[in-house]
């Protein structure tokens, strides 16, 4: 490349590239990298369809994303750590030992098992390093959650990105980690319509068609697997805390017959709704019918 050519960076992902569909055929190194180089060509020239190339997100981008996702991360570790002090007392016939105590650790000499003994030393050993562990997650979750209200208070009102997780929060039942997510995960990105909003969540269905026959193979989990579990989570918490909502009327409409099966597929659809509303609401500013949001 001549001297003073700016490098330019494509990601090309293998799975938009049309394949044979036999049986066997043969797959080597050599020919998958001349399909590959096909399709690119092919994407050089102009021509639609061919193959698509994946969205780069910027340096800022990916590190906006980083402590909603570490917080994640920090949430299951905490998690995993209290079923694990839980299931060791749980052993000793325990289970109404209380680890949202500032003291727990304290009260680890004060307990007894069903047989009215203190619990064995080194049993009580394990038990005070899970509990240093699982008291410095917390601590860093903590520092995660003030440091984001920290610069959510100190960036200017025009900020594109803190604008809209202060717009996602005036809505009740959103708070501003969920509000977080959804902008750096979904909201910030320049999608062209909410097709490729509901696709880009994994939230869209994946029929098979082929001659007489059509049936539908559940959800194409093609997406943002982070987004599509905080999407489902937030339809739940939707129902509850916007029980006059256009969207909740719709979902307890088609639900009425109280069945659960019901419940857990429409819940997806409500998902999909919400998603592309709240899209809408921050991009237009078209507020979703019967929603309550707080006063500026």
């Amino acid at each position: 490349m001549a001297a003073g050519a700016r490098h330019r960076c494509l990601c090309h992902p293998s799975s938009s590239v049309p394949v044979s569909r036999e049986h066997r055929r043969a797959k080597t190194d050599r020919l998958d990298t001349e399909l590959l180089m096909r399709a690119f060509l092919g994407w050089l020239r102009g021509e639609k369809r061919h193959c698509s190339m994946a969205a780069i997100p910027t340096l800022e981008e990916e590190d906006a994303r980083r402590p909603n996702r570490e917080r994640e991360t920090l949430v299951g570790e905490q998690t995993r750590l209290i079923n694990r002090v839980k299931a060791i007392l749980a052993r000793f016939g325990v289970r109404s030992f209380r680890l949202s105590l500032r003291q727990a650790a304290d009260r680890l000499e004060s307990i007894r098992t069903a047989e009215g003994t203190p619990l064995p030393d080194n049993t009580r050993a394990e038990l005070y390093r899970f509990l240093e562990r699982l008291n410095l997650v917390r601590a860093q979750i903590r520092a995660i959650e003030q440091e984001r209200l920290r610069r959510l208070a100190a960036a200017p009102a025009v900020a594109n990105g803190h604008a809209m997780v202060r717009l996602l929060a005036r809505i009740i039942g959103i708070g501003v980690e969920t509000a977080d997510m959804l902008v750096h995960e979904i909201l910030s990105r320049p999608l062209r319509d909410r097709r490729a909003v509901a696709r880009y969540a994994g939230l869209t269905g994946s029929p098979d068609e082929s001659g007489q026959r059509r049936r539908e193979k559940g959800l194409a989990r093609a997406g943002n697997a982070r987004l599509r579990r905080g999407m489902i989570q937030l339809a739940w918490r939707f129902l509850l805390f916007q029980k006059d909502s256009d969207l909740a009327q719709w979902f307890q409409a088609r639900t009425s017959d109280g069945r659960k099966t019901t419940r857990k597929t429409m819940i997806v659809a409500l998902a999909r709704k919400l998603l592309i509303a709240l899209w809408r609401f921050v991009t237009a500013g078209e507020v979703p019918q019967g929603v309550i949001v707080r006063a500026a």
